[in-house]
């Protein structure tokens, strides 16, 4: 079984802009309200370190692998909670340019054995706090 969650917004800056954002992970701390601290390097092949905190959820950290690290295009990675198949997320970022800026979706495609029994709650807070990111990240590239 698997669950979805996607979230578009529309930002006026360029895809540079947006990227640099975007792959700043140090600096998630002072800005994004969802993925309150990272760490690594937007590199394929290389782990990260996220803590995720959804609105109104406990705080989730986590270890994912860089999957995709397309400039001005594309971020993804792929975590996973305690083993390989219980719960595990593909959290991609795209930017798709357009004649005045960007339209920036974030999505996540969840999967495992714990689906079909985590609580609907939890998918939307962290629905809420995609939106919540995508919003800040907007404030922050378009003020750049």
């Amino acid at each position: 079984m698997a669950r979805e969650i996607a979230a578009a917004i529309r930002i006026a800056a360029p895809a540079t802009k947006v990227w640099s954002v975007l792959t700043d992970l140090p600096a998630y701390a002072a800005w994004n309200p969802f993925i309150v601290s990272a760490a690594g390097t937007p590199v394929v092949g290389k782990r990260l370190s996220i803590r995720a905190q959804p609105p109104g959820g406990t705080a989730l950290r986590f270890r994912p692998l860089v999957l995709v690290a397309d400039p001005e295009r594309e971020f993804r990675w792929r975590g996973q909670f305690i083993l390989p198949g219980l719960f595990d997320g593909e959290h991609a970022f795209r930017i798709e340019p357009e004649a005045d800026g960007v339209r920036f979706v974030q999505t996540e495609r969840f999967t495992g054995l714990l689906i079909p029994i985590t609580p609907a709650s939890l998918f939307e807070r962290i629905q809420h706090g995609f939106e919540a990111m995508n919003r800040a990240l907007r404030q922050r590239a378009e003020a750049l």
